[in-house]
């Protein structure tokens, strides 16, 4: 097969639901988690919110029943004993390991390269490894949604619906709706917009034409490489020649090889973006709880954990004190730890690194994260 040109592939089912492979890209290190997530041990592989299930095992779990061993994983080297012994359902050939983080560009393209070359007409969908999502039902609900709109030759988001003015997600502006079988809140996507001001986002949460952009995606392979090799061609040769390798005894050099030469780009600005200019990209709104647990004010929010007067306390065996105090303790030490007359306060305890913030700072840990590589205190991150 020439790898370089694609072809209109023929769907070799009626159903799209059969074509579909479910796309796992367990990435980031997480670093407003920090020390709790580090680069050997990601905010993915916890159990962030005390329910018995890490973050990317609840996230296979929620995909399993659409795609059956459909799943395709893709994480760093360093991640792959951890993984595999979280997700030991994932075949050999489905685990793409990273050499270098290289972002979602190329994390994503190489998965769509992988699955076109074995099957043209497979429908992927992509999902974060480190969302909380409920309830199931309705999210799965709105993945089928999606399929369905895919297989009418469309790049689909699923798009989240606002609950508050968030300054800290981009945004996807709605526009007309769909006429699909199968799909019945289908919508055109206007275009997506980046991270507003407060301002902005009170105004976008009053229109009631946009969503959260979650980085949900699904669409046929075919069509995320078509938009791919038009908008970075570069990246998309390469990801195409790692992919004839992949089923064959040359992966392993052929993607050591390329991997370290890709550039490094979003999926958003290589794909999603221009192919909503396009007008190749609509949207499934979400009606469910989504959250990105992006910092120790989202674990405290959704923590099932009980308060001990009014605090929070995350971490098997944890042995904590607490009188006048309010906030969240997330300990992995035996260590005691008492809190005396401090309100709202955020207490991360590891066996080599301790964090105390308050919940209202809690989006600025990463600055901790970049002081400490900047002085070369490398062996706590």
């Amino acid at each position: 097969m020439n790898t370089q040109n694609l072809v209109d592939p023929t769907p070799a089912s009626t159903d799209p639901l059969d074509r579909f492979y479910a796309v796992i890209p367990a990435g980031g290190v997480g670093t407003r988690l920090w020390p709790l997530s580090r680069a050997a041990a990601p905010k993915f592989l916890h159990d962030l919110t005390g329910s018995g299930s890490t973050l990317i095992r609840a996230t296979f779990d929620r995909l399993e029943p659409l795609s059956g061993e459909r799943v395709l994983l893709v994480t760093g080297d360093a991640h792959r004993e951890a993984v595999c012994r979280q997700l030991p359902e994932i075949l050999d050939k489905n685990l793409v390991l990273e050499t270098e983080p290289k972002d979602s560009g190329a994390a994503i393209g190489l998965a769509a390269a992988i699955l076109y070359m074995r099957d043209p007409t497979t429908i992927m969908g992509s999902f974060a490894a480190d969302q909380v999502i409920s309830p199931v039902e309705k999210f799965q609900a709105a993945v089928r949604e999606a399929i369905y709109t895919a297989a009418t030759g469309k790049i689909v988001t699923i798009g989240i619906k606002p609950t508050h003015a968030s300054t800290g997600f981009g945004y996807i502006r709605t526009g007309e709706p769909l006429i699909v079988e199968g799909a019945p809140s289908a919508h055109t996507v206007v275009k997506f917009v980046e991270k507003p001001s407060q301002e902005i986002a009170e105004e976008y949460l009053a229109s009631g034409d946009y969503n959260w952009n979650a980085g949900m995606f699904v669409a046929p392979v075919e069509l995320m490489l078509r938009h791919l090799k038009a908008n970075e061609p570069g990246l998309y040769e390469g990801l195409m020649e790692i992919a004839a390798a992949w089923d064959t005894p040359d992966r392993i050099a052929v993607k050591n090889r390329v991997w370290p030469t890709l550039p490094k780009i979003a999926i958003d600005y290589a794909v999603a973006e221009p192919a909503a200019d396009a007008g190749d990209v609509a949207v499934i709104p979400g009606d469910f709880s989504w959250d990105d647990v992006g910092d120790f004010a989202a674990i405290a929010r959704l923590s099932s954990a009980k308060e001990d007067k009014n605090v929070k306390v995350i971490g098997e065996g944890g042995r904590v004190f607490t009188e006048d105090s309010t906030g969240i303790v997330v300990t992995d030490t035996k260590r005691v730890i008492a809190l005396i007359g401090i309100q709202d306060v955020v207490v991360v305890d590891t066996p080599d690194a301790l964090l105390v913030t308050t919940r209202a700072h809690s989006q600025l840990v990463k600055k901790a994260v970049d002081g400490l590589k900047a002085r070369g205190d490398t062996d706590v991150l």
